[in-house]
């Protein structure tokens, strides 16, 4: 079976992409004087260490300045941002700082006057070198995709913002940097696109690749005129599934992949091919720099400058059930950690095995309290959690919906091959019970019971859910070899979500909205502009690709081995 893990957005254009760090010297050299300010601003993640012995070795004669001079200590960063990042072990508050509020402001002010009074060529380097240098000859933007920095957390490579914590634990970086380091960076990146010259593409610590300021615009206006796809990223986990690996042609080493993000741009990529090369961005960047043409004016106008569908596989086939969860309702989710919105979900069955079964809701008659109380002992006194006891559990077979509203208690069960849908706040899950296992880092995965019971829907049981939640499909409208249904999400969510099951074209129209498909039967497909106003783009079964609301109408049609026989697709857009 064909799948793209490697998708590419082909940008026309005169410029080439710089590769490789004497390439890279050589610009710097060409497009900076002998008395002259460059600054090199990075993200998060980068390897800041690895850029200042760069600079000092190809950059003998130049002064280098690291930006973190400036910063207060690490006592005063962590007292000032504990209200952001709390004791938690997994939540925080979703950030109003900006990068400022690290910057001590007679540090800042003594680096600068050391700058300025430097005779010579100076390069400033690091987070935040562009508030220290406001003006500077040159300005590169060192960027870096949210998965690699994870890998480099995992790896121990990445310290926080401002601190020295490269040996904290995995969880202690990720939350530090979702609640906090991210937002801050996203922040100053957004001030600065219209002020940078050159953006640096850090992802390959040996490899890196730098484009001019148009070159991205360029590359930032092709993606919004056509389809396109992120990069998937897969990863193992306590519960994972062998289905995956089979299909897509998966890495043999792990044991299982229990995930893959192939459509979360806050945390995927995009590939940028320019005349050969690929240069990898990102991919909330687009969000973040063409958010009117991508998302469309009614969906910026509810969320801003964030994609607000998700599409995610979850795999338990030959693996283990998922914890049991349940997500925080709106109002508790702006409470208690600044989001605006919260994660309401649906699981669509892209297969099963024939035993397959998901937990969705209560049973009749559940008394809270016990259910709580039995939770905590399983928790805190090594007992089992009985969840059949008090979780109703459905048969799920190929091509089912579950629909997952915020506060109903739910998870996968074994032998499910999941397309999760759903609003984008992904981490806000409030595990119950987790089977009494451990993670993969050999460690309790952490419990919010406490909150947990704060959310739960205790009214959603048996006869409420089989009648709301599960394959709630209806016929929309058929024609000539095709017809459309409705599959949810439940009038509680944002999201709808309509599938088409077809032998012939069928055409689509955004509404002046973005769209999110998969094909979720066949093997391939074309999606085509009825006025050509893009190429042809082909995809295959399994891949998730997203229509910018920029694209008025577009077809989708059965090709190569899936010509003359029947597809089905997957459509996810936001009601307005």
């Amino acid at each position: 079976m064909s799948f793209n893990k490697f998708p590419k957005i082909k940008v026309t254009t005169d410029e080439k992409c710089i590769t490789g760090w004497d390439a890279v010297r050589s610009l710097i050299q060409m497009k900076t004087a002998k008395d002259s300010v460059a600054v090199i601003e990075c993200y998060h993640g980068v390897d800041i260490d690895q850029l200042l012995q760069w600079s000092q070795d190809v950059f003998p004669n130049s002064t280098i300045f690291e930006a973190s001079q400036a910063f207060k200590t690490e006592e005063e960063i962590i007292e000032k941002t504990y209200s952001d990042v709390t004791d938690d072990r997994i939540f925080g508050f979703m950030t109003q700082r900006t990068l400022d509020d690290f910057f001590d402001a007679d540090k800042i002010n003594a680096l600068r006057n050391r700058v300025n009074k430097t005779s010579g060529q100076s390069i400033v380097i690091g987070i935040g070198a562009s508030l220290v240098v406001e003006n500077p000859d040159l300005l590169i933007y060192a960027d870096m995709a949210r998965w690699e920095i994870q890998m480099r957390m995992r790896r121990k490579e990445v310290s926080n913002v401002g601190l020295s914590n490269h040996s904290d634990g995995f969880e202690t970086h990720y939350k530090r940097a979702y609640f906090l380091d991210w937002r801050v960076c996203d922040h100053l990146k957004k001030e600065l696109a219209e002020k940078w010259d050159y953006i640096l593409d850090t992802n390959d610590h040996d490899h890196p690749k730098m484009i001019s300021a148009t070159m991205f615009r360029q590359g930032m206006e092709q993606a919004v005129r056509q389809p396109f796809s992120v990069v998937p990223f897969f990863d193992p986990g306590p519960w994972g599934g062998q289905w995956m690996r089979e299909k897509f042609d998966l890495d043999p080493e792990p044991d299982n992949f229990a995930w893959c993000f192939n459509c979360v741009p806050e945390e995927n990529s995009l590939l940028m091919d320019f005349n050969g090369v690929t240069f990898e961005t990102p991919s909330i960047n687009l969000v973040f720099f063409k958010t009117t043409a991508l998302l469309g004016v009614e969906v910026e106008a509810q969320f801003g400058a964030e994609f607000p569908i998700r599409f995610d596989f979850l795999d338990t086939i030959k693996g283990g059930n998922l914890s049991l969860q349940v997500h925080p309702l709106t109002e508790y989710i702006r409470e208690q950690f600044g989001m605006a919105y919260t994660q309401d979900e649906s699981y669509y069955m892209l297969d099963a095995d024939p035993e397959a079964e998901v937990y969705l809701g209560l049973k009749d008659d559940v008394e809270p309290a016990a259910m709580i109380t039995d939770l905590t002992k399983a928790q805190f006194n090594g007992h089992q959690f009985d969840a059949e006891k008090y979780a109703a559990k459905w048969p799920a077979k190929k091509h089912d919906h579950f629909l997952i509203p915020a506060g109903t208690v739910h998870c996968s069960g074994t032998g499910c091959m999941v397309l999760e849908i759903s609003a984008t706040p992904y981490i806000f899950t409030f595990k119950l019970w987790d089977w009494g296992r451990l993670g993969l880092d050999g460690k309790p995965r952490p419990i919010n019971i406490s909150h947990g019971e704060k959310v739960i829907q205790w009214d959603r049981q048996t006869e409420w859910t089989a009648k709301n939640l599960i394959n709630n499909i209806q016929l929309v409208s058929a024609g000539d070899g095709w017809k459309e249904e409705r599959t949810g999400l439940h009038e509680l969510e944002f999201i709808e979500t309509r599938r088409h099951w077809q032998t012939a074209k069928v055409t689509h129209q955004t509404e002046g909205g973005v769209n999110v498909l998969m094909i979720i039967e066949g093997e391939e497909a074309v999606v085509e502009s009825p006025d050509n106003s893009f190429e042809p783009f082909p995809i295959n079964y399994a891949e998730a690709f997203i229509i910018p609301a920029n694209i008025k109408s577009y077809s989708i049609r059965p090709t190569g081995r899936s010509e003359g026989k029947e597809i089905g697709t997957l459509k996810a857009y936001v009601r307005t």
